[in-house]
């Protein structure tokens, strides 16, 4: 059922969530996020995620209604003018929708290899940036890796950028939030699965020359840094990606693309249902 309620100004006490929505870090303690703009909502709805609420202008608000219906939800629609959403994103939207979602629970690293087919799975260590976090997300649910790994030093995915930054595609990505990062992924490579690091190191080998048919973690760094010594001590293979002399490295997002995209090529996955090209702004 949609409860739907007109709203003039900000300071109604429904809002609150969306007043605060800058303080992502306190949310995340109340076990709520922030979703920003149609795209990310409307995966939230389609999602099997908890949804309290959804923030609309007028002119969006008789669409998303119908929606919500459609997908069976039980939230509150609230509709207040577009003036009063800008004034909690703090720059102006064109397409003004917000919606408070719920954060899922983090799973186990047993959880993670249940999948059909040879795994691919993500590792940060280190990705302070939401920013960041949520592009290597985006970039793994486009080319098949699923199932994540945060290490204490990394960005949660649930942040209000990291979400936004993945499109709302971290919605489909069951994660973990490793205490020890070096000892998940252990318990990888004990259930048989090759631990890779996206690292330049000088025993590297070619990205182009992975062993894709065994089930893959790949494990990503911050730009700076790199992986950590004892992070990097676990990985079973280095391998880079060749480039130009002059260019050392590229932003994780970047190289976190080119590795998931390579895997897929030379696993000889076929494309997906959208026809595998195609880029959202």
């Amino acid at each position: 059922m949609v409860t739907r309620r007109e709203l003039s100004d900000g300071d109604a006490p429904e809002l609150i969530p969306y007043r605060t929505m800058k303080a992502q870090h306190s949310h995340l303690g109340g076990g709520v996020f922030v979703a920003e703009g149609d795209k990310v909502v409307h995966r939230l709805i389609d999602s099997r995620l908890g949804l309290r609420s959804v923030l609309a202008p007028p002119a969006e608000a008789d669409a998303l209604e119908a929606r919500l219906q459609a997908a069976g939800r039980t939230a509150d629609l609230f509709v207040a003018p577009r003036s009063v959403l800008e004034g909690f994103t703090g720059f102006p939207i064109y397409q003004g929708i917000l919606a408070l979602g719920e954060v899922p629970r983090p799973g186990s690293v047993g959880d993670l290899l249940s999948g059909p087919g040879p795994a691919l799975l993500t590792a940060m260590d280190g990705l302070t940036s939401g920013e960041n976090v949520g592009a290597v997300i985006r970039n793994a649910s486009a080319f098949g890796a699923h199932g994540l790994i945060i290490g204490p030093t990394s960005a949660h995915p649930y942040l209000r950028r990291s979400v936004r930054s993945s499109m709302g595609t971290v919605f489909s990505q069951p994660y973990v939030l490793a205490t020890r990062l070096p000892e998940s992924l252990r318990q990888l490579r004990a259930a048989g699965v090759t631990v890779v690091a996206a690292h330049p190191g000088a025993s590297a080998c070619s990205v182009h020359r992975l062993p894709v048919h065994r089930p893959l973690c790949v494990v990503l760094g911050a730009e700076g840094e790199g992986i950590s010594a004892e992070v990097l001590d676990v990985c079973e293979v280095q391998a880079s990606i060749p480039m130009e002399s002059g260019v050392d490295s590229l932003n994780v997002a970047a190289a976190s693309a080119v590795f998931f995209s390579e895997i897929r090529r030379l696993r000889g996955e076929p494309a997906g249902a959208s026809g595998g090209i195609g880029w959202v702004g």
